[in-house]
């Protein structure tokens, strides 16, 4: 979520809770503990998939293009869909729309699970029905991320908007450590379809939290539209105001180039990390799980670090310095070929994202307007998530030709090149 808004407080009302401080206090909001509660759940299965995808992937086609290939899938839709869903966020009822969303993405994991099981998919012919499942997701979360971002600002006090954004990102990386534990069990006590199963059933926890979910005095309400989401011309209208409202601020915009520029060359490294399991370290299935929690549990430290420090300041310095320090991680940990620091770079490289990523969120929520919320996230997640298709699909050609090492260290010496000369040319950024 971004948006660029001076804070604001509110006097609390008499029927309000007691404002709460501290670390957690936006979960004494009812409303958020209930997101949070369900989006946790809900993570832990689809970080559970993950990893098992990735073994399967590896199994069926033996090959990291392939790889490639199913993250480009999943993230494609990203790129086509992510502005326009921008757009409806402004539009439509924000928990209605999540609520289909993860209707459809726990649909595509129950079916997956299912064929899986009854061994429909079980050789590289089959590969197309895990791609095909793979886009059928990946356009359900391209849908749901700008109103998942922005819904934030409806359960929270304004004043807790920057300790939400922290929680959030918080229980996102606490279900990267817990999903590839559970990954890890269910691989030796119901294989690999049970890992799809148990994602299947996770979407129930997040569509019951939003069902739960209950507003008063006007919140979660948008302002009233000045046109329906079905008048396309009008649309079309709200995405190029919000493309130019972004593109007019010079810091909004060089904050979604750093995060784009990040995931374009880093990301790829989450789908080549079986290879690594496999060929390289030779750690099978159980070190594939082991590395995803590795990699999430320097994340959710981050996450933590990020909460306690709440509204801190040198917020750019983070942003740029998180970025640098994930393009070291990130060539060590294509070079390494010992297991334990193979461990302790990917721990860093977790750590060192969300150090940049969400502080991005941060700033972008605290520098975007209102109006403008859903339509600046959707671009923040497009930057993000949206550059993942492109960099997985290049990487894995990359790495079938050259091998994954050299693929991922290349894109770690692309990003600290890039950050270097933005840290020393923005001085703006550097100041924010």
């Amino acid at each position: 979520m971004s948006v660029e808004l001076e804070a604001q407080t509110q006097e609390p009302q008499e029927h309000e809770e007691p404002h709460a401080t501290g670390m957690f206090r936006a979960l004494s909001h009812r409303n958020f503990r209930l997101f949070w509660t369900g989006a946790f759940l809900s993570n832990v299965g689809t970080w559970m998939q993950a990893v098992a995808q990735g073994w399967l992937v590896l199994q069926l086609t033996d090959s990291p293009f392939w790889l490639g290939v199913d993250g480009f899938m999943a993230t494609a839709p990203g790129l086509a869909l992510t502005l326009l869903a921008g757009v409806f966020a402004d539009l439509v009822d924000r928990r209605r729309l999540l609520i289909f969303t993860q209707i459809g993405a726990g649909l595509s994991a129950l079916t997956l699970a299912i064929l899986i099981r009854t061994h429909v998919v079980n050789n590289s012919v089959d590969i197309w029905i895990v791609l095909l499942l793979s886009f059928v997701t990946g356009c359900c979360f391209a849908v749901a991320g700008p109103s998942y971002q922005a819904i934030t600002i409806d359960l929270v006090d304004r004043e807790d908007l920057a300790n939400a954004i922290a929680l959030n990102s918080t229980q996102f990386q606490l279900s990267r450590v817990v999903g590839p534990v559970f990954a890890g069990l269910g691989f030796k006590l119901f294989g690999l379809a049970g890992c799809f199963f148990a994602n299947a059933l996770s979407f129930v926890a997040v569509i019951v939290s939003l069902r739960m979910i209950r507003f008063e005095d006007g919140k979660g309400t948008l302002p009233l539209p000045s046109h329906s989401a079905r008048d396309s011309r009008a649309v079309w209208q709200d995405l190029k105001e919000g493309l130019r409202y972004v593109r007019g601020r010079p810091r909004v915009f060089m904050l979604l180039i750093i995060s784009g520029l990040t995931s374009l060359f880093g990301a790829p490294y989450m789908s080549l990390v079986p290879v690594f399991a496999r060929d390289i370290l030779h750690v099978g299935e159980t070190g594939l799980a082991l590395m995803s929690g590795m990699s999430g549990a320097g994340a959710l430290l981050g996450a933590l670090v990020l909460a306690f420090l709440g509204n801190f300041k040198h917020k750019g310095w983070s942003v740029l310095g998180g970025a640098f320090a994930f393009s070291i991680f990130l060539i060590g940990f294509a070079l390494s070929t010992r297991l334990m620091m193979s461990l302790t770079f990917i721990f860093g490289m977790g750590f060192a994202i969300v150090s940049c990523v969400a502080v991005i969120n941060m700033l972008l929520q605290q520098l975007v307007t209102d109006e403008m919320r859903g339509r600046v996230m959707s671009m923040f997640i497009l930057s993000f998530v949206g550059t993942m298709p492109i960099g997985n699909l290049i990487a894995g050609s990359v790495a079938a030709r050259f091998g994954a090492p050299y693929t991922l260290a290349g894109g770690g010496v692309i990003i600290a090149f890039f950050i270097a000369i933005i840290a020393l040319a923005n001085k703006r950024l550097r100041e924010l």
